[in-house]
């Protein structure tokens, strides 16, 4: 099988998210093109939740999962980082093991979050961002 670039990992990522919010009832639109700092609006009884989905990678085999909370593009030969704000979405998508999280983007400072599975080796319990906290279908129903 082939190798999945970066872009398509994404679109699979964009589109269990999308998928999930149809399972659940809620409309989701799509902007044209490839302009917006968002990937998709779920429609929740008429308000307009703004999606950037990332895609999860893992860490500590399986006990946590990192999201990337910024964007980067080339400009004049530099690698320029760019963070969203609450203007741009309102969520963060992603999908691990299967499940999918909605994290509010004012959860999510600097330019990556983590979230634990599991509970650290070393007992440590404070400043943990705890995964089952941001369940796409609890974080809708609350919305």
């Amino acid at each position: 099988m082939k190798e999945l670039n970066s872009k398509q990992k994404g679109n699979i990522t964009e589109v269990e998210l999308m998928l999930e919010c149809l399972k659940l009832g809620y409309n989701v639109l799509s902007p044209y093109g490839d302009c917006e700092r968002y990937d998709f609006v779920v429609d929740k009884d008429g308000k307009f939740l703004k999606v950037q989905s990332k895609t999860a990678s893992t860490e500590d085999d399986g006990a946590s999962f990192r999201i990337s909370t910024s964007s980067c593009n080339r400009q004049n030969g530099s690698i320029v980082h760019h963070t969203y704000s609450k203007d741009e979405i309102d969520y963060f998508g992603t999908v691990f093991n299967g499940i999918c999280y909605l994290i509010p983007v004012e959860d999510c400072k600097g330019r990556d979050k983590k979230f634990r599975l599991l509970p650290a080796k070393n007992g440590q319990t404070r400043g943990i961002t705890w995964a089952k906290d941001y369940l796409l279908k609890e974080v809708i129903e609350k919305a």
